[in-house]
């Protein structure tokens, strides 16, 4: 059996907190993985930023009950989870994620989770573990499962140096630029056929 590792955001849905920095005009929180390659450094930042402007746990959810899908993405996940397993690997949190899988269908996923105090403020964070998509893929091959894998940004190149096969999707230049090793696709179709092909070739 083949499980496919998907990132979250850039590859399924926007990224949350660019839409959250649009709603409140932070142009600060606008910043993300594709941008800043430390995830606690970035999110350092950002609760800095949450803290400064009185901002807590709901008025970041209320901007996720808005969101929408990237066009396409339950489509293509469909489609994909007729021939594979589909995990979906990200360093979003389960408070933020839940009106997110309900659109998708409740895909299996694996994240983070926010500290939140009494008065409704993120006050920290707790990362499942350190280096958790490259050490989440790992732990499938030591299941003896064919792992394939696409995300769009640097805290996604630990997941596919692991997998048996791994790609890009629509990620910014900066990104390409480090990692030309990854084949990059730019939409869905080419996308799935990326998937199928490595299916193929590792019979």
């Amino acid at each position: 059996m083949d499980i496919i590792c998907l990132d979250l955001e850039g590859v399924l849905v926007p990224e949350i907190w660019i839409a959250f920095a649009e709603i409140t005009g932070i142009e600060g929180l606008k910043a993300t993985t594709r941008d800043i390659p430390d995830y606690d450094e970035l999110m350092t930042q950002r609760l800095q930023y949450l803290d400064q402007h009185k901002l807590g746990l709901a008025d970041i959810q209320a901007v996720i009950d808005q969101m929408s899908l990237m066009d396409g993405a339950k489509d293509f996940l469909d489609r994909l989870r007729e021939q594979f397993q589909v995990v979906i690997l990200s360093d979003t949190f389960y408070e933020f994620a839940q009106p997110l899988m309900r659109q998708l269908g409740w895909p299996m996923l694996l994240c983070h989770r926010l500290e939140i105090d009494d008065r409704g403020a993120v006050s920290g964070y707790r990362l499942r573990q350190k280096d958790p998509k490259r050490k989440s893929v790992q732990a499938f091959r030591q299941l003896n499962y064919r792992i394939f894998a696409a995300g769009d940004s640097y805290n996604d190149v630990g997941m596919l140096a692991e997998a048996d096969a791994g790609f890009l999707f629509k990620p910014p230049e900066n990104v390409i630029a480090e990692f030309p090793q990854y084949p990059v696709a730019m939409n869905y179709r080419d996308l799935q056929d990326y998937f199928e092909r490595a299916k193929a070739d590792n019979p």
